[in-house]
C-alpha cells in the first residue's frame, strides 16, 4: 500500500513501483523550487484569462472563485519537480472545475499542460497519460452532455471537431514531453559514461604513477642499501673501498631523485612534455653498472635484428629487466645475473636469469615487484611469467608485441652505423665481479613475496 501511495504521489520513497530516479531527477528533487518559472505562468495565466473573457463575452465573467482557482493551478506547479504526479492530476481537475464552472477557454489548460509534462518527464508516463486522457474525457462530457445543467445558461454543445482540436493539443504535450524525457535519459547515461571513463583514466594513470615510482625507487633503494652495508663494514678497513660505495650510494641516489622529479612534474603540469626522455633497453648498459656496484655481475646478450621500439614497449622492457634485477639483488644468493633480449617480428622476448638459490629473510621489498611488471606487460597485450627454474634459480620470462608493419619494416633494413645490430648469440663482456661479496650480499626475503 505504501509503495502504491508512494508511486502515485510521485514521492521519493518509490520502491519497485516506481520508475528508476534519473541522476538530473534526483538532483532536482532536492534542490530548489521552480519560483521563477512558476510566477511567470501565474502572472501570463491571471493576464490571458482577463483578454479571454473580455473575447468570450458568452461564458461566464471571471469573478474571486475564478481568480483563485487560477492560483491554485498555477501555483501547484511550485512542487512539480518533487511530487509531478499529484501536480499532474491537480492541475487537470482545476482545469475541469473551471470548464464546469462556465469560465471562458484560454491559457488554463497551461498549468495541466506543463504538469503532465513534468510527470513524463520524471518518468511518470502513465501517471500523466492518465491525467490528460481524464482532462479529456471530462471535457467531452461537459461539452456534450453535462452543459445544459451547468453555467453558463443556454449554451449549446459543442462541436464535435473541436475535440480533435484538444486531443491534437494533448498528443502534442504527451510527444514533446517523451521528446525532452528521452534526450534527458540520454544525456544522463552519456555523463554517467563520461563521469566512469575519467574515473577509469583517473585509475590507469595512477597506477601507471605507481607503477613507475616503484620501479625507480626499488632499484635505486636496493643498490643504495647494498652499497650503505659495503661503506660501514669497509669504511675503517678500506678507505678507498668506502668511497667507491658512497660514489655510487651519489649517483644512484642522483638518477633517483631526478626521475622522481620528472613523474612528479608529470603530476603537477599535466599534458606537459618530459623534459628527459622515458628510459628504455638503450640503458642497459647502466643497468648492468648499477648492478655490479651491488656486487651482482650481469651477462647481457641479444638475438635478432635490433629494431626501433615503440616508446611505451621499450619504456616497459627496461622496467620489467630493471625489477627483475632489483629481484636477484634483494632475494637471492646468486651474483650472476643473465639478461637475454631477443629480437623477432611481432614480439620482443625478455628472459632475465638467475642461478639462486632464494633467501628466505626480509629484504625490505614493497610485495608490487612482479605484479607491476605483469601490469606492464598486459597493458601492451604481452606475458610475463615469473617462477623457480626446474634445475634452481628463478627466471623471469616477458613476450611483448610489437606492431607488424614497424617490426617488418625494420627488421629487414640494413644496420646503420650508428646503430649495428647485435649478432646472433652475442655476449657482452661480464662486469667484473666486486670484491668483498659477503658484504655487499642484501638481506634475504622470499621471492614469492614479490
Amino acid at each position: 500500500m505504501r509503495q502504491r501511495h508512494e508511486r502515485w504521489c510521485g514521492g521519493p520513497g518509490r520502491q519497485r513501483g516506481g520508475p528508476p530516479r534519473l541522476p538530473w531527477a534526483s538532483r532536482r528533487a532536492g534542490g530548489g523550487l521552480p519560483w521563477v518559472s512558476t510566477l511567470a505562468v501565474t502572472v501570463f495565466v491571471q493576464l490571458a484569462s482577463g483578454f479571454a473573457a473580455g473575447e468570450q463575452t458568452s461564458r461566464e465573467p471571471l469573478d474571486l472563485f475564478a481568480r483563485l482557482l487560477l492560483f491554485a493551478g498555477s501555483a501547484l506547479l511550485l512542487v512539480r519537480h518533487r511530487y509531478p504526479v499529484s501536480v499532474a492530476f491537480g492541475t487537470s481537475a482545476a482545469t475541469l472545475v473551471w470548464l464546469g464552472a462556465g469560465y471562458p477557454y484560454g491559457p488554463v489548460f497551461v498549468p495541466a499542460a506543463m504538469g503532465c509534462f513534468a510527470a513524463v518527464v520524471a518518468g511518470h508516463r502513465r501517471a500523466a497519460w492518465s491525467a490528460l486522457g481524464t482532462l479529456w474525457a471530462g471535457h467531452v462530457l461537459i461539452s456534450h452532455w453535462l452543459y445544459r445543467w451547468l453555467p453558463p445558461g443556454g449554451d449549446e454543445a459543442a462541436p464535435w471537431g473541436q475535440e480533435l482540436v484538444v486531443a491534437a493539443w494533448a498528443a502534442a504535450i504527451v510527444a514533446a514531453s517523451e521528446l525532452v524525457r528521452v534526450r534527458r535519459e540520454q544525456w544522463a547515461r552519456e555523463r554517467v559514461e563520461r563521469q566512469a571513463a575519467e574515473k577509469r583514466r583517473a585509475d590507469e594513470e595512477r597506477l601507471r604513477i605507481a607503477r613507475e615510482l616503484h620501479d625507480v625507487l626499488a632499484h635505486s633503494i636496493s643498490v643504495i642499501n647494498v652499497q650503505a652495508g659495503v661503506g660501514l663494514a669497509l669504511l675503517d678497513s678500506d678507505p678507498e673501498q668506502a668511497r667507491s660505495a658512497l660514489t655510487t650510494i651519489k649517483a644512484a641516489s642522483k638518477e633517483a631523485l631526478g626521475e622522481v622529479r620528472q613523474v612528479l612534474d608529470t603530476l603537477r603540469t599535466p599534458g606537459d612534455a618530459p623534459r628527459s626522455p622515458a628510459p628504455g633497453l638503450d640503458r642497459l648498459p647502466e643497468l648492468v653498472e648499477q648492478a655490479a656496484g651491488a656486487g651482482l655481475r650481469v651477462e647481457a646478450e641479444s638475438e635478432g635484428v635490433r629494431s626501433a621500439l615503440p616508446p611505451g614497449t621499450d619504456l616497459a622492457a627496461f622496467r620489467i629487466v630493471q625489477e627483475a634485477l632489483t629481484n636477484v639483488v634483494r632475494h637471492s644468493g646468486s651474483r650472476t645475473a643473465r639478461v637475454r633480449i631477443g629480437y623477432a617480428p611481432g614480439r620482443l622476448a625478455l628472459r632475465v636469469d638467475d642461478d639462486g638459490p632464494a633467501t628466505g629473510g626480509d629484504a625490505g621489498g614493497s610485495g608490487n615487484g612482479l605484479a607491476g611488471m605483469r601490469e606492464r606487460a598486459a597493458a601492451l597485450g604481452g606475458t610475463i611469467e615469473a617462477g623457480p627454474r626446474p634445475d634452481g634459480g628463478f627466471r623471469v620470462e616477458a613476450t611483448l608485441p610489437l606492431p607488424a608493419a614497424r617490426n617488418s619494416r625494420t627488421s629487414h633494413a640494413p644496420p646503420t652505423p650508428q646503430d649495428p645490430p647485435a649478432p646472433q648469440g652475442s655476449q657482452q663482456p661480464p662486469v667484473p665481479h666486486e670484491p668483498h661479496e659477503s658484504q655487499a650480499s642484501p638481506k634475504p626475503q622470499q621471492r614469492e613475496n614479490q
